[in-house]
């Protein structure tokens, strides 16, 4: 199928965006990367009049450190956060979750922006921004605000933004030294989203949990935080049966849909292993 006529727009500065977004109101579509947005256009589950396309906009890129947060432009693509020798120094589960996304081809067109302001519980981006504490710079036509990423994602299509808001920013505050993380991610293969995934963040004191992050892609209709998980292992020591018990925690707050990926049971089942392997990966990274 192709999709409806539409007339396509380039601005260059964020507030001729913002004015088109306010001129065509619900008949305005925002266009990043394009590869979530494009097939559905193709297929007419979206049919938007005017595509505003945001490559143009020089404000929106971009990425540096202030004041000990990486702040990131929306418009920054995968290929650029894996290469950006500042995130691979200061945080390189960022690193780690964009090398998983789909291919080379889409990283080098896809952003940052797009994957989180999308809402697709299949996106890897959601899970490392809760497991990292980030938070997403909103504009629109009565101001700017800034929003946490734990609690930003509503439900699948479905976030905090508003109707005339454009994401510009994503911040990130660096991570302590010696911070352990992981991104663990079944696929069945290259390209393709997560069956299941975990991302962790974790800091010990000796062997003893300091504090640890838990969240999961794909086995809801968002991404969980996996609160219960993370409690019961603040303060404890790290080991197989504490391990194993975060994971059956993990699990319970799982509700995947069946698909081709496997039934909801494989699912869940894979999403405590994930929890499992990302753990032990993020202890055996903490300190070092």
């Amino acid at each position: 199928m192709i999709p409806r006529e539409f007339d396509y727009h380039a601005p260059k500065t964020l507030p001729d965006a913002l004015g088109l977004l306010a001129q065509f109101g619900d008949e305005a579509k925002l266009l990043a990367g394009g590869h979530s947005l494009l097939p559905m256009m193709k297929l007419r589950f979206a049919q938007p009049g005017h595509l505003i396309d945001l490559g143009k906009i020089a404000e929106l890129k971009g990425i540096r450190e202030e004041a000990g947060t990486l702040r990131i432009g929306a418009m920054t693509t995968e290929n650029e956060l894996i290469w950006s020798k500042l995130i691979q120094d200061k945080c390189p589960l960022l690193v780690e979750g964009a090398r998983l996304i789909s291919d080379p081809q889409v990283r080098y067109k896809g952003t940052i922006g797009g994957d989180i302001a999308h809402g697709d519980p299949g996106n890897d981006h959601p899970a490392l921004m809760i497991v990292l504490g980030a938070s997403f710079v909103l504009r629109g036509g009565s101001g700017e605000r800034v929003v946490p990423a734990d609690g930003f994602f509503l439900g699948s299509y479905s976030t905090l933004m508003e109707p005339g808001e454009i994401m510009t920013e994503v911040r990130i505050p660096v991570p302590a030294p010696g911070t352990g993380y992981a991104y663990a991610k079944l696929k069945r293969k290259v390209g393709d989203y997560a069956t299941a995934a975990a991302a962790v963040t974790l800091r010990m004191k000796g062997e003893t949990v300091e504090a640890v992050a838990i969240a999961l892609t794909n086995v809801a209709a968002s991404v969980l935080r996996a609160s219960a998980a993370e409690a019961s292992l603040c303060g404890k020591t790290l080991n197989d049966a504490s391990i194993a018990e975060a994971a059956r925690l993990a699990m319970s707050i799982c509700d995947p849909a069946a698909d081709q990926r496997g039934d909801a049971e494989y699912k869940t089942a894979m999403a405590g292993e994930m929890t499992q392997r990302a753990l032990r990966s993020a202890r055996a990274r903490a300190g070092s």
